[in-house]
C-alpha cells in the first residue's frame, strides 16, 4: 500500500479530516460537526470520524475494502489526559483505518502547524482554552484542561457566558452599567434581560455562548470598561499559559515559537495578540509570538508525515498547497451528523 496519512483534527465545534500521501499531496479533505468522544460518547464520536474518513477515502478514489491510510494521526479536543489518549488510540485502532495510530491533544497539532519542528509553546483559545509546550529534548508541559476543576478560565464558551452574566446583572442592579446590556437585548430581540433569562430557562431560545463572544469583543472595542475587563482577563490567562510552560521547560532565554490559535484568537486580531505579545516578551525576550495561519488539521497531517518518515519536501508541498483544499467557510461542511 502506498503510504498515506489520515489526519483528524477533532474540535468541539468542527471535525476536519485530511488524507495526504507521503509526498505531502492532499488527496482529500472534508469537514463535519464536532464530535468529541468524551462529550458525545466513544461510539458516536468515532462513528462521525469514520464517516468523514470514509468520505475522504472515496474522494481520493480508494476502493471500499482498501485501508484508508498507513498511519492515522488524530489530534482531538478532550484528549486531555494520558488515559484518554490511550483509550482513544485503542478504539481508533480497532476501527482498522490504518495499521498504526497516534492520538494526542489538539494543541500538539496547533503547535506543529505553526512551527517547522513542533518545538515551542502553543495556546489554543477556541470553545475552550488549553496549552502545550514541547522542548527540543522531548520534554513536554501540559495542563489537564478540564475546566474549572483544573483551574481553567477562558475560551469562547466561557466568554459568552460572562457576557450574559454581566448583562443580566447590569439589568437588575447587581452589576455595573455596561453596553453589553443593550447589545444582548438587541441580539435576543427582547425588552429586558429578565425576559431573556426566562426564555433561556424554558429553552424557548437557544443559548449558544459562542455567538455572544464576538459581541463581547465588539463592545470592548467601543470603549466599554466592563467588557474590557473580561478581555484583559483573557489576555492575562493566555500570557500565564504561555509563560508557565516556557518556565517549566527552561525556554525563557531561548529563541522559541509561541503560537496562538483557535477561533477566539483568529477572530480578534491585535486586540488580544498585541498585549499578549508584549507581556510574553517581558518574560521571554527572544520568543516569536504569533497567531497560526494554518488550520490544525495541517498540523495533524504534518505530525503524521513525521511519524512515517516523510521527506522535508513533503512538508513544503503540504504547506504551500493546502489553501486549495481548505473549505473557506462552514457552508462546505459535510452532511455527517452526530446521531443518536
Amino acid at each position: 500500500m502506498t503510504d498515506r496519512v489520515l489526519a483528524i483534527d477533532g474540535g468541539n465545534s468542527k471535525t476536519a479530516v485530511m488524507l495526504v500521501d507521503a509526498d505531502g499531496k492532499v488527496l482529500a479533505q472534508v469537514r463535519g460537526p464536532g464530535a468529541p468522544p468524551q462529550t458525545v460518547g466513544m461510539k458516536r464520536g468515532l462513528d462521525v470520524f469514520e464517516a468523514l474518513a470514509r468520505e475522504a477515502a472515496a474522494q481520493a478514489g480508494l476502493s471500499p475494502g482498501e485501508p484508508i491510510a498507513s498511519h492515522t494521526a488524530a489530534y482531538l479536543a478532550g484528549a486531555d489526559l494520558p488515559r484518554e489518549e490511550e483509550d482513544l488510540t485503542r478504539a481508533i485502532t480497532e476501527r482498522g483505518w490504518s495499521p498504526s495510530v497516534v492520538v494526542g491533544n489538539d494543541t500538539f497539532a496547533l503547535l506543529r502547524s505553526g512551527t517547522p519542528s513542533g518545538i515551542g509553546v502553543a495556546v489554543v483559545c477556541g470553545a475552550g482554552i488549553n496549552a502545550v509546550g514541547v522542548a527540543a529534548d522531548g520534554r513536554t508541559h501540559r495542563f489537564p484542561a478540564l475546566g474549572p476543576i483544573s483551574g481553567d478560565w477562558g475560551g469562547g464558551s466561557h466568554l459568552g457566558e460572562q457576557a450574559l452574566w454581566l448583562a443580566v446583572r447590569a439589568d437588575d442592579g447587581r452589576g455595573k452599567p455596561t453596553e453589553l446590556l443593550p447589545a444582548l437585548l438587541e441580539h435576543y430581540g427582547e425588552p429586558s434581560m429578565s425576559k431573556v433569562v426566562e426564555k433561556l430557562h424554558f429553552q424557548e431560545v437557544l443559548f449558544d455562548p459562542h455567538v455572544l463572544c464576538p459581541i463581547l469583543f465588539d463592545v470592548a472595542a467601543r470603549g466599554d470598561a466592563v467588557a474590557q475587563e473580561v478581555v484583559d482577563r483573557l489576555v492575562e490567562e493566555i500570557v500565564l499559559l504561555s509563560t508557565v510552560s516556557l518556565r517549566k521547560l527552561d525556554l525563557v532565554d531561548e529563541v522559541v515559537d509561541v503560537v496562538l490559535g483557535g477561533g477566539v484568537m483568529t477572530g480578534t486580531g491585535e486586540t488580544v495578540l498585541g498585549p499578549v505579545r508584549r507581556r510574553v516578551l517581558e518574560v521571554a525576550p527572544l520568543a516569536q509570538v504569533r497567531v497560526v495561519d494554518l488550520p490544525p488539521v495541517v498540523g495533524a497531517a504534518l505530525l503524521g508525515l513525521d511519524t512515517i518518515g516523510a521527506s522535508p519536501g513533503a512538508e513544503l508541498r503540504l504547506r504551500s498547497a493546502y489553501e486549495d483544499h481548505v473549505p473557506a467557510d462552514d457552508s462546505t461542511l459535510s452532511n455527517v451528523a452526530v446521531s443518536g
